[in-house]
């Protein structure tokens, strides 16, 4: 593996384990307010979460390029404010990423909260316990399997992200150059064909890891329900 090659892999799992330190909370908020939440205008939220499912990566790159750039009026603000530049740096390729692998991770944990019984939490609060502690105690850990293995999709999803990355973050070595981006930097050379290969040989690597886990924990979750 040559430097390159360490720099652009060791990118993009920094890139996509951020992406996941702020989507995950997100998730799981949004998949308790899915799973559980009563109210007019749900179908919208879900919608909204899909929907970076449906559009094109690019167009959402430009959509966070429009709302996070220095222009813009979230990346304005946090710029005047706090100096803090997304736009074309690694924290803007976590971002991007980030929502991209938003749908993967909350489906697998709303299913799961779903799936959980509730005459459990009844319990629970029947003796006493506080509405924290019955999530801490009780639906947290049954959800667990759900929400590990949409982690570890949001993880896979992140790490292959290109599209949105390359429009927002750009393609700056050592910066915002993931594996995906590099691979398609090295197709513009005359010579790159080889280079290219091993980079994508290795994100199939990483991709197919995080897919077998996540299979493997699903199928782990289905035998406890039916013991």
């Amino acid at each position: 593996m040559t430097p390159f090659e360490a720099e652009a892999l060791w990118l993009s799992l920094r890139v996509a384990a951020a992406s996941l330190v702020g989507v995950v909370p997100v998730s799981l908020g949004l998949a308790l307010l899915l799973a559980r939440g009563r109210f007019g205008g749900k179908w919208l939220v879900e919608a909204l979460v899909n929907l970076p499912l449906v559009l094109p990566p690019v167009v959402t790159g430009l959509a966070l390029l429009m709302v996070f750039g220095v222009r813009g009026p979230v990346g304005g603000w946090l710029y005047e404010v706090f100096g803090l530049t997304l736009a074309f740096h690694w924290s803007g390729a976590a971002l991007a990423a980030g929502i991209m692998a938003l749908p993967l991770v909350v489906r697998p944990l709303r299913l799961s909260l779903e799936a959980v019984d509730r005459r459990l939490e009844q319990a629970a609060a029947t003796l006493g316990a506080s509405p924290l502690q019955v999530f801490l105690r009780i639906t947290l850990p049954l959800a667990l399997p759900g929400l590990v293995a949409g982690a570890l999709l949001g993880f896979a999803r992140a790490f292959g992200e290109f599209g949105a990355t390359v429009t927002f973050a750009g393609s700056i070595p050592g910066e915002t150059q993931t594996l995906p981006v590099a691979i398609y930097t090295v197709l513009q050379r005359s010579d790159g064909e080889q280079a290219a290969l091993r980079l994508a040989l290795l994100s199939v690597l990483v991709s197919v890891s995080a897919l077998v886990v996540t299979e493997w924990i699903n199928r782990r979750a289905l035998a406890r329900r039916g013991a």
